[in-house]
């Protein structure tokens, strides 16, 4: 259901503030759907009452409590690349009891969400953020980022067959957007492939292929939007610098930008230490 489709008891037409939902992922709690969910869940008290619509909107002067403890003060957000292995749950839960992501992340990292999902069996580059608001406008399709797989396959293919997803593909009733997979080579039955494309469903990777008869016995994500996967080994998080990835989501300013990427430990420069007189 749309934002703007939400009804309940609680008053949603002030116009200050943001909507809850959208504070709780700010904080890094989750991402904001998640958040739509535990309010559903009755998991989300403001100013000592259980919120029934993530429409309400928010100030500063009001109390949230997520499972009746308040929300932290946000942290400035923050994004980091991750090279996530095969064999790993994109989840904080696994009803399997599967090795998760999360559990796998440094203790030191504190509470992040993921950009987007990897298959158990997939690998690759995951960007992980502490700002649930941050990740939903990352991952949403209409952001025009592509995401760029290296695939195994298993299957006769030619360039040619595989050109033939340039168009799109409707399989199983699901309609699936362009996607552009060059051959790289090819021995016996395997061969390599490059796979992009900008919607990222489920398994979509997984499916298209299957519908040109291939299976896919290995999917690496090499690249998400301008983000690379480049030398990072696997299992190893680095952090990407604010004055990277704020730019290509059009947010702050420069000095905000600087102030971000600001180390407390750092001495400043001898530029940055003179009085803040222009040159005339």
């Amino acid at each position: 259901m749309a934002e703007d489709e939400h009804e309940g008891e609680q008053d949603s037409s002030n116009t200050e503030g943001d909507r809850i939902a959208k504070v709780i992922a700010r904080a890094g709690i989750c991402s904001r759907r998640d958040a739509e969910k535990l309010i559903a869940e009755g998991r989300v008290m403001l100013d000592g009452e259980i919120v029934t619509t993530p429409a309400i909107k928010v100030t500063a002067n009001n109390l949230i409590q997520v499972d009746g403890k308040p929300l932290s003060e946000p942290e400035p957000a923050r994004l980091w690349r991750y090279h996530k292995p095969s064999g790993l749950v994109t989840s904080h839960r696994d009803e399997k009891d599967r090795p998760t992501v999360f559990a796998n992340l440094p203790k030191n990292l504190g509470r992040v969400v993921s950009v987007g999902r990897l298959d158990f069996n997939s690998e690759g580059l995951l960007l992980l953020t502490n700002d649930g608001e941050i990740a939903r406008r990352l991952e949403m399709p209409s952001s025009g980022w592509v995401r760029k797989y290296r695939a195994r396959l298993f299957g006769k293919i030619n360039q040619a067959e595989l050109e033939k997803l340039a168009t799109g593909a409707t399989i199983a009733g699901m309609e699936y957007g362009p996607i552009l997979a060059d051959l790289e080579r090819s021995k016996g039955m395997y061969s390599w492939a490059t796979v992009s494309l900008k919607e990222g469903k489920n398994r979509e990777v997984k499916r298209v292929m299957e519908s040109l008869g291939l299976k896919v016995a290995r999917l690496i994500r090499i690249a998400y939007g301008p983000f690379q996967l480049g030398q990072l080994p696997e299992g190893a998080v680095e952090e990407i610098p604010a004055k990277l990835w704020r730019p290509q989501l059009g947010i702050g300013r420069k000095k905000q930008v600087e102030a971000a990427d600001h180390k407390p430990w750092e001495k400043p420069s001898p530029a940055k230490a003179r009085s803040g007189k222009r040159k005339p």
